[in-house]
C-alpha cells in the first residue's frame, strides 16, 4: 500500500523512523509533503519519498496521514476537498483535539478516517497509540492501519470519546515521563554523580519498571511495597515524595492536559 504523510514534523518523522526498523515499512512505500522543506529533506533520509504537493500525494497514496497542526485542517482540507473525493483515500488523523465528524465536515463527504494517537516514543518502537476508526472503513484498511501502528510500539483500540484521555496518558506522559527521569538524573548530580551516567541509570530503572508493570500481574502498589522494606531508604524516599506532593502533581498534570484538548474541541 502506497502511504502519504501531509507534514513531515517532528511525529511524521517519527512514525516513519520507527516503521523503517520493521517489515511493514519494507513491504510498503511511504511518500511525504511537507511546505517546510527542511522538514522534508529530513523524513526522506529515512526512505520516505518527498513529493511536490499535496494534490500529488493525494492522487499516489491510498491511505494519508494528516500529520499537520489542528490549527492548519480548515485550509488544508477545504482547499482539497475535491481531490480527496475524487479520489478518495483511507484518511488518517494524528490531530489532537479533532473529532472525526469536524474532519468530515471539512472534506465535505462521507470519507473513510481513522483516527490514532501515537507519541514520539514511536522512533524507538516504544509508542503507545490509540485507534479507532469510522464503520465505513474496510476491515483490510483497519487491518492495515493496526500493523502500521504496530510496527513502532502498543496499539489500544478505543472509542473515540475516550481519546481525550488517552492523548493525555499516552499522548504528553512521555514529557512527563522525561522530566520525572531528568530530575532523577539532577538530584544524583547533586549528589556527585556524572550526569551522563545518571541519565543512563535513570531511564533504565524506569524502562524495567515498566516493563515490570506490562508483563507482571501485579498493581503498582504491590510492587511499590515489594521494594520498600521496614526502614529502608526506598520508604523513606517514597514518602518524602508523597509529603511533597509528587501524587497530586501527576494528577493535576493530568487534569490540566485534558482540559486544554477538552477547550481545543470547544472552539472547532
Amino acid at each position: 500500500m502506497k502511504i502519504g504523510f501531509i507534514g513531515a514534523g517532528n511525529l511524521a518523522t517519527a512514525l516513519a523512523v520507527g516503521s523503517s526498523q520493521s517489515d511493514f515499512f519494507c513491504k510498503n512505500e511511504f511518500f511525504a509533503y511537507d511546505v517546510y522543506q527542511p522538514s522534508l529533506d529530513n523524513i526522506s533520509g529515512y526512505g520516505v519519498k518527498s513529493l511536490s504537493s499535496v494534490t500529488e500525494l493525494i492522487e499516489i497514496c491510498e491511505m494519508i496521514i494528516l500529520a499537520v497542526k489542528p490549527k492548519d485542517f480548515p485550509k488544508l482540507l477545504q482547499d482539497n476537498s475535491q481531490y480527496f473525493m475524487s479520489k478518495d483515500p483511507f484518511v488518517v488523523s494524528v490531530a489532537a483535539g479533532t473529532e472525526l465528524a469536524y474532519i468530515r465536515s471539512l472534506l465535505g463527504y462521507e470519507a473513510r478516517l481513522a483516527r490514532i494517537m501515537p507519541n514520539i516514543n514511536a522512533r524507538v518502537k516504544g509508542s503507545a497509540t490509540a485507534v479507532c476508526v469510522t464503520e465505513s472503513v474496510t476491515d483490510n484498511e483497519k487491518h492495515t492501519l493496526i500493523d502500521f501502528c504496530s510496527s513502532f510500539g502498543g496499539v489500544f483500540e478505543i472509542t473515540e470519546d475516550m481519546f481525550a484521555v488517552f492523548g493525555v496518558i499516552g499522548g504528553c506522559s512521555p514529557a512527563f515521563n522525561y522530566m520525572y527521569i531528568d530530575q532523577l538524573a539532577r538530584a544524583a548530580v547533586k549528589l556527585g554523580m556524572p550526569k551522563s551516567m545518571a541519565l543512563d541509570i535513570a531511564a533504565q530503572a524506569v524502562k524495567g519498571s515498566a516493563d515490570m508493570i506490562l508483563e507482571s500481574e501485579s498493581h503498582p502498589y504491590e510492587l511499590i511495597d515489594k521494594v520498600c522494606s521496614p526502614g529502608g531508604t526506598t520508604i523513606e524516599g517514597v514518602t518524602a515524595l508523597q509529603e511533597n506532593g509528587f501524587e497530586n502533581a501527576v494528577n493535576a498534570a493530568v487534569v490540566a492536559a485534558y482540559n486544554k484538548d477538552c477547550k481545543m474541541r470547544e472552539k472547532k
